[in-house]
């Protein structure tokens, strides 16, 4: 099954991490990296640990991995 999110939808969004990522579970994507030029796709987000605060940046179309990642604060 795949997560079903539009790019322009994604900041702010809340995620969970199906196995946890250095002890965090639970991610905000904080920023989406614009692409150069702006009219281009999203290539990028930055995903933000609720617990410890580390950012991390990953290809935003990882999200739709349903193994990896699940929608929500679940």
């Amino acid at each position: 099954m795949v997560n079903a999110i539009h790019p322009k939808k994604l900041l702010l969004s809340k995620w969970t991490a199906v196995r946890p990522l250095s002890r965090d579970k639970h991610f905000l994507v904080s920023k989406v990296i614009l692409p150069e030029p702006p009219a281009t796709r999203v290539d990028a987000v930055e995903i933000e640990a609720v617990r410890s605060k580390a950012v991390r940046r990953i290809d935003w179309r990882e999200l739709r991995d349903d193994t990896v990642w699940r929608q929500g604060w679940v």
